[in-house]
């Protein structure tokens, strides 16, 4: 079992985050705190699972996940610099705090993948930067066809015309300077737009 302390500055939010420890079979709550006493507690766990404040408190020494607004590369970035082996969304599933903790338990770094690719494109040497940036869109249809998706499953999936899908497919292919699919994708990757 890994022993778990959570903190939130919300009650409401601790409350659920110990709900969340004590329906797992593989974690056990071993204590409930205030984020503002986190600095100061004495406890004993192997993972700490915390809500994401404006500021961090200094942090103890067990591996942290955090529970943030991940669509902030910057704030991410901070996070990791910090010391924290975790960041994931405020929204993620009761499924995915525990995945995390597990893998920050097994000395993993974890990430959601939407972050991980705006940190890598943060992290992206001027020289990779696209003369026009993808827009959201398009790498919605970029990610789909790295997961190797026909233009028909990918309008299905994103609930548009194919005709806008093709669309989509040629800015991206003009926008990477690719000649195919296969090499946009490849492009995208060496650029961190996309994750596989």
């Amino acid at each position: 079992m890994i022993r778990v302390v959570v903190a939130a500055r919300s009650s409401v939010v601790r409350a659920g985050l110990e709900s969340v420890v004590r329906s797992s079979s593989s974690l056990d709550l071993a204590g409930a705190l205030d984020l503002a006493l986190v600095a100061e507690a004495q406890f004993e766990a192997d993972v700490l699972l915390l809500e994401a404040s404006e500021t961090l408190p200094e942090l103890p020494s067990p591996p942290v996940v955090l529970l943030m607004d991940t669509s902030d590369a910057t704030l991410v970035s901070a996070a990791l610099r910090s010391g924290i082996r975790g960041v994931i969304s405020r929204e993620a599933s009761p499924e995915e705090i525990e995945n995390a903790v597990q893998a920050v338990n097994a000395g993993l770094v974890v990430i959601e993948a939407g972050s991980l690719a705006a940190l890598l494109r943060e992290l992206r040497p001027p020289s990779e930067a696209l003369s026009e940036p993808l827009s959201d869109r398009e790498l919605e249809v970029l990610n789909l066809i790295a997961e190797g998706q026909s233009n028909k499953l990918i309008a299905h999936s994103l609930g548009i015309s194919e005709h806008t899908v093709k669309t989509h497919v040629a800015s991206i292919l003009a926008k990477l300077g690719a000649a195919s699919r296969t090499e946009a994708v490849s492009q995208a990757i060496r650029r961190g737009l996309v994750m596989l």
